[in-house]
């Protein structure tokens, strides 16, 4: 193999400027779930239970969607849901479109906590709101461009 050969088949290391900004990023996620946490708790409720829960306040949603949408196990998603359940914050009811399907949905109760979980993040109060509306813009887009990637 030619030195040419071998060197196209190394992948590329990422520059300090990328590596710098993935670093960041990292950085970001860890301080939004440890402010995620931290309001979940507040709630008495683990960071996943918020999550889901938060999801849950926006539609109701099969366990299966769930698991994906919280990268986990559709079994993990059934005991999330079970101890939301035995706390009135959630409910499972049939899909409309499909009678055999469970989904599970918030409780008006369930919306309100969800409600005061969103309005307790101070990582979304503190940090974004120093942006202004055409910096949120630009971070929105670029965001959504990476994940589109």
């Amino acid at each position: 193999m030619s030195s040419s050969q071998s060197s196209a088949a190394k992948p590329r290391r990422p520059d300090a400027l990328t590596l710098e900004v993935v670093e960041l990023i990292g950085d970001v996620v860890a301080r939004f779930y440890a402010d995620y946490e931290e309001a979940a708790a507040e709630h008495a409720l683990t960071g996943a239970q918020a999550r889901l829960l938060s999801l849950l306040s926006l539609e109701p949603l099969p366990m299966r969607k769930l698991a994906r949408k919280l990268k986990c196990e559709p079994s993990n998603v059934t005991g999330i849901v079970d101890r939301l359940e035995a706390r009135g914050l959630a409910e499972r009811r049939p899909d409309p479109a499909d009678r055999r399907v469970k989904l599970a949905a918030a409780t008006d109760e369930g919306r309100r906590v969800a409600g005061d979980l969103r309005d307790g993040l101070r990582f979304a109060r503190e940090p974004l709101a120093g942006l202004t509306d055409a910096e949120r813009l630009s971070l929105r887009d670029l965001l959504r461009r990476m994940l589109d990637a």
